[in-house]
């Protein structure tokens, strides 16, 4: 007998993190979950794809030399207490650590989280999701890119544990991915994707 069909939750109805572990491994569609609140994931845009591809062209590499590993967009990050369960458009960790109590596993080390943002995800992205990332121990650097315009903003921690903001649009720039030591030219993330350019 097989496993009942996944059905989502009344968007104000609260979820346990058990609950919505089940209701995952029968799921079609990718859920996230955070506070006790299930939300389905949309669908990627093209040039939300051509960015998360062109990254991982670049720290793919750089990855592989440390002995670490990338993952994009299908890979879930558990949050701590288990407060979320999200998946990032890219997330990379050294020496992964999963925890498996739901197949997929879930990744609870990472030291690098990318997402890609848009309109209708910007908010989501700069507040909840980072509120909830910035609690995870191993968690050094949080990257987000649009998806509409060349626009990097990177929240990377500090010796003394402080959340140091930087930002630019500038598409001569140089990312510095000191998390897993990194350098990324800004113009091969944002190559051949169709974003405005600011002048």
């Amino acid at each position: 007998m097989g496993l009942p069909a996944f059905k989502l939750p009344e968007e104000s109805a609260y979820v346990s993190p058990e609950a919505y572990l089940q209701l995952e491994t029968t799921a079609e569609a990718k859920h996230e979950f955070t506070n006790g609140r299930v939300l389905a994931m949309a669908g990627a845009t093209p040039a939300h794809n051509e960015i998360n591809y062109n990254l991982n062209q670049i720290i793919g590499p750089v990855l592989r030399q440390h002995g670490c590993k990338g993952y994009m967009g299908d890979q879930r990050v558990q949050a701590k207490y288990r407060s979320g369960y999200l998946y990032p458009d890219t997330v990379a960790a050294c020496g992964p650590t999963f925890n498996n109590e739901a197949n997929p596993a879930s990744l609870t080390n990472p030291l690098l989280i990318v997402e890609v943002t848009s309109a209708s995800t910007a908010e989501r992205d700069h507040y909840e999701k980072f509120t909830l990332y910035r609690h995870i121990d191993s968690l050094r650097q949080y990257l987000m890119l649009s998806s509409e315009e060349v626009h990097a903003e990177i929240y990377t921690l500090d010796e003394l544990g402080r959340w140091i903001f930087t930002e630019t649009r500038d598409l001569s720039a140089v990312l510095d991915l000191s998390s897993i030591g990194c350098p990324v030219p800004l113009a091969e993330v944002y190559a051949g994707v169709n974003v405005a350019i600011s002048s």
